[in-house]
């Protein structure tokens, strides 16, 4: 399941991205909006350090209910929850 969500996530191109301001509303909201229509979605972080990159993905998969699949680099790749 996960190696099927990161062969998809190198397949796509970044549709969201994390600017200078961060974590915002309108980046969940842009994440929960994509998310409802695609199995997986990659975002672009920008210009953060490597331990805040990480807290970043990990913020978004919290924020937006969905899963981190991954953190490469700037790219993080996100998939749906899986519903129990």
């Amino acid at each position: 399941m996960v190696r099927d969500s990161i062969g998809q996530g190198q397949e796509i191109s970044p549709t969201v991205a994390v600017g200078k301001n961060g974590v915002t509303d309108q980046v969940i909201e842009e994440i929960v909006r994509q998310i409802s229509k695609k199995k997986t979605i990659k975002v672009k972080l920008h210009g953060e350090s490597k331990i805040l990159r990480s807290e970043i993905a990990r913020e978004l998969a919290n924020r937006s209910g969905t899963r981190l699949v991954e953190l490469r680099g700037f790219t993080v790749i996100l998939t749906r929850k899986i519903k129990k």
